[in-house]
């Protein structure tokens, strides 16, 4: 295995962990060829962040935390608020916009309600079931990005795909995230989807997050977005007050559903 980044290596502690449940520091250092002592280092990180749990000489999966890899269980968590985020975000898309849906749960709630819209527009994503759930839709020309298929993913990651975004002019990119704060922007667990979401965000000309109230002051592994980049936030609950200050400050709206 080549070098590889904090973020990546984190998320694959994390992969191995959901498979295994318990991992000492020396199996991990074997399979992913780094220092025990960085490990101990990464695995501290990742327990302050309550995705796991340290032992002694190694971690158990936090099992309070949901399996990443599970797009259907994702999908129907918060379905009412997911809902209630998603009409809000239908009424800022306009007649022959150009928008761009990631593959997360939420974005595929918003694909749920486009799937009947008489708008004409172009759609470009990296979600298999978001490209599915709109190709029967006539008004749309649906753009699905070019990646890799990972088990248990939804999602075409990797750069394979972003010459696309070169070629079109994106309006607005409608996104979700494991976390947001001021500090780290939006994060998410999966660092190779994060590197492809990155490219996304530069090429969108306005950043709409779509967050339900288990997001909001939560922070996952890797960042593909800063508050300075985020236009928007629908969210379905309350920022506090700090918060919202701090966004106002950013220059970030919120609206609440």
């Amino acid at each position: 295995m080549g070098k590889i980044f904090a973020e990546e290596r984190r998320n694959l502690i994390l992969t191995q962990l959901q498979k295994e449940k318990r991992l000492t520091v020396k199996e991990l250092a074997q399979s992913l060829k780094v220092s025990e002592a960085t490990l101990r280092s990464d695995l501290n990180i990742m327990e302050k962040d309550r995705l796991l749990t340290r032992t002694h000489g190694g971690a158990v999966l936090n099992e309070s935390i949901p399996p990443t890899n599970n797009f259907s269980d994702r999908a129907m968590r918060n379905i009412e608020s997911k809902k209630s985020i998603t009409n809000e975000a239908l009424k800022l898309i306009t007649y022959k916009s150009s928008i761009l849906l990631d593959a997360s749960t939420t974005a595929l709630e918003l694909a749920h309600q486009l799937k009947a819209t008489d708008m004409r527009l172009t759609v470009v994503t990296n979600g298999l079931s978001t490209a599915l759930e709109l190709k029967e839709n006539p008004n749309l020309n649906v753009i699905l990005m070019g990646g890799i298929a990972r088990m248990g993913s939804m999602a075409l990651e990797g750069p394979l795909g972003t010459d696309v975004l070169d070629k079109i002019n994106i309006d607005i990119m409608f996104t979700s995230a494991s976390g947001f704060t001021i500090e780290d922007g939006l994060t998410d667990f999966n660092v190779y989807e994060v590197e492809l979401k990155k490219k996304m965000v530069k090429k969108a000309d306005r950043v709409i997050a779509l967050l339900d109230y288990t997001k909001i002051g939560k922070s996952s592994i890797s960042s593909f977005a800063t508050a300075e980049e985020v236009d928007t936030i629908i969210t379905d609950t309350g920022i506090p007050e700090d918060m919202l200050r701090d966004l106002s400050s950013h220059k970030v709206k919120v609206v609440s559903c």
